[in-house]
C-alpha cells in the first residue's frame, strides 16, 4: 500500500494516532478535488469524530479547508466589516436579524451560511424559503452587494472553502456532527476565508445544541478563538443558551416570518435581546462606542424600521420577493394543515427537550436526512412558552404546519413530550453564560 493511500489517513486515526500534516493537507485536497470518493470520507470523519483532533490536526484542517479555494478579502467594501456565525441551534434565527441590523448600524456583514445540520435549521434553508431568493452569490456578486446594501447572505461555493461545503453535508449524512474539532474547523474555514474586521461566535449550549453542556460549549468557543488568533484575527465568542428553542418559530418560512416581526420591532424575547447583544458588541469592537450606547442604537433601529428596510434590500438584491416584509405570511410557502398544539398539562414550564422539538420539525420535512435532500420550506412547529411560563389546560401553545393531519397530530404529541412541567415556579436560563476572545 502506497505512503499515500487515503485509506492509510482513514487508519491512522481509527487507531487514534496523530495524522502528520502533509497527508492530512493531501486528504483533504484529494477530497475537494473529488479523487476520494464519500464513503472513504466518511470513514475518516466518523474515526476523528471517535477518536478526536488534536490542536495541531484541527488547525492543519483549518488551513486546508480555507486553501481549497480562494479567499474573499473583501478591499472593495469601506464600512467595518464583521462576519457572525452559529453553531446551530432550534429556532435560531439571530443570522437573519443580526445581518441587516448591523448593516443598519453602519456596519458590513458578508456571510458564508450553511444549510441545516441535524437538529438544527440552516440559514441557507431559511432564506430560500423566500420566493425567488438566491444563496449561489459569486465573490464578486457578494462583495459588491455588502458595499451597496451593506450585508449579504450566501452559500459557500465551489471558489470558496469548497472543502468544507462537501465535508459539511457529508457530516449531516453520516451523524458526525457533534465533534468539537470538526465543529471548530468547518466554522472557522468560513470565517477565515473572508477579509472581516472581526469575527463573532455565537456557540449554542443546551438540549438543542450540537455541544450539550456549557463546559464542552466553551471549550469550543476557546478552540474557535485560538484558530482565529493564530491567523491574526480577531474574534469574540458568546456561550449561549440553547436550552430551549431560542424563538417560536421552528421551520425555514416559520423562522423567515418570525424574523421579520423581529426586525419589525414588533416581537420582544430572547431572538431580538441575542441580536440586539451581538450588534451592540460588533458595533462596540468596531467604532468604540459603549456596549450600552450599542445595545440602544440597535433597539432603535429595529423600532424604527430600519433594520427591517434593510432586509428588504438584501432579499431583492438576491432575487427574492421584497414584499415578504410587508406581509411575510402572503409571500412565503405555507402548509396545507394547521394544527393547533394542546399543553401538556397544567403546571410552570420547567424544561424543553429542544432537540426532541428540532427533529420531530425534521420528521415534518424541514430538514433532511440525507445529504443534499430536499426540505419542504413550508411545514414546522411554533411552539410560544419560555421556561418558566405558566401552562394552562385548553390554552393552545403553538402550531403544527404540516402536509398532512396524521403528521401533524404525531408532530404535536412529540412536543408536548419534550416538555416537563413543575407546580412551582421556575427561574427563566440566563442567555449567555460567558464571552472568550479580546
Amino acid at each position: 500500500m502506497s505512503a499515500h493511500d487515503p485509506r492509510d489517513v482513514v487508519a491512522a486515526k481509527r487507531d487514534g494516532e496523530h495524522i502528520p500534516p502533509h497527508e492530512l493537507r493531501g486528504f483533504l485536497d484529494s477530497y475537494a478535488s473529488g479523487d476520494i470518493a464519500d464513503y472513504l470520507a466518511s470513514a475518516f470523519l466518523m474515526a476523528a469524530y471517535i477518536r478526536g483532533l488534536d490542536a495541531d490536526e484541527t488547525r492543519v484542517m483549518t488551513e486546508a479547508m480555507v486553501a481549497s479555494g480562494r479567499t474573499l478579502r473583501l478591499d472593495g467594501v469601506s464600512a467595518p466589516k464583521v462576519d457572525k456565525h452559529s453553531t446551530g441551534g432550534v429556532a435560531d434565527g439571530v443570522t437573519l436579524v443580526f445581518a441587516p441590523l448591523a448593516a443598519a448600524l453602519g456596519l458590513a456583514v458578508a456571510k458564508l451560511s450553511g444549510r441545516g445540520l441535524g437538529h438544527t435549521g440552516g440559514t441557507l434553508d431559511k432564506l430560500e424559503a423566500i420566493p425567488g431568493l438566491r444563496t449561489d452569490l459569486s465573490p464578486e456578486e457578494l462583495e459588491r452587494q455588502v458595499e451597496e446594501v451593506g450585508c449579504a447572505v450566501a452559500s459557500q461555493s465551489s471558489e470558496i472553502v469548497p472543502a468544507d461545503g462537501a465535508l459539511y453535508a457529508l457530516r449531516d449524512a453520516t451523524a458526525t456532527v457533534s465533534s468539537i474539532p470538526l465543529i471548530a474547523a468547518s466554522v472557522m474555514s468560513k470565517k477565515l476565508a473572508v477579509g472581516s474586521d472581526l469575527i463573532l461566535l455565537d456557540v449554542k449550549a443546551g438540549s438543542g445544541a450540537f455541544m450539550k453542556t456549557v463546559d464542552e460549549a466553551k471549550v469550543l468557543a476557546k478552540t474557535c478563538v485560538s484558530l482565529a488568533l493564530g491567523h491574526d484575527r480577531r474574534a469574540r465568542a458568546a456561550v449561549t443558551d440553547m436550552s430551549q428553542p431560542l424563538g417560536e418559530a421552528v421551520g425555514n418560512a416559520l423562522d423567515v416570518a418570525e424574523a421579520v416581526q423581529v426586525l419589525s420591532g414588533a416581537r420582544q424575547g430572547r431572538l431580538r435581546d441575542l441580536a440586539v447583544m451581538f450588534s451592540a458588541e460588533a458595533l462596540s469592537r468596531l467604532t468604540g462606542v459603549g456596549i450600552g450606547e450599542g445595545r440602544a442604537a440597535a433597539a432603535a433601529a429595529l423600532d424604527s424600521g430600519e433594520a427591517l428596510e434593510r432586509f428588504r434590500r438584501m432579499v431583492e438584491a438576491q432575487g427574492g420577493d421584497p414584499r415578504v416584509v410587508d406581509d411575510p405570511h402572503a409571500i412565503l410557502p405555507r402548509a396545507p394543515v394547521v394544527f393547533p398544539i394542546d399543553p401538556p398539562g397544567a403546571g410552570f414550564l420547567a424544561a424543553v427537550d429542544a432537540e426532541a422539538i428540532g427533529r420531530a420539525a425534521g420528521e415534518l420535512g424541514a430538514g433532511r436526512t440525507e445529504r443534499g435532500a430536499p426540505i419542504d420550506p413550508a411545514v414546522g412547529i411554533v411552539v410560544r412558552p419560555k421556561v418558566g411560563d405558566l401552562l394552562a389546560p385548553g390554552e393552545a401553545i403553538g402550531e403544527v404546519h404540516a402536509a398532512s393531519e396524521a403528521a401533524a397530530r404525531s408532530a404535536a404529541e412529540r412536543v408536548r413530550k419534550a416538555m416537563t412541567l413543575s407546580d412551582g415556579p421556575v427561574p427563566a436560563p440566563a442567555l449567555v453564560h460567558g464571552w472568550f476572545g479580546g
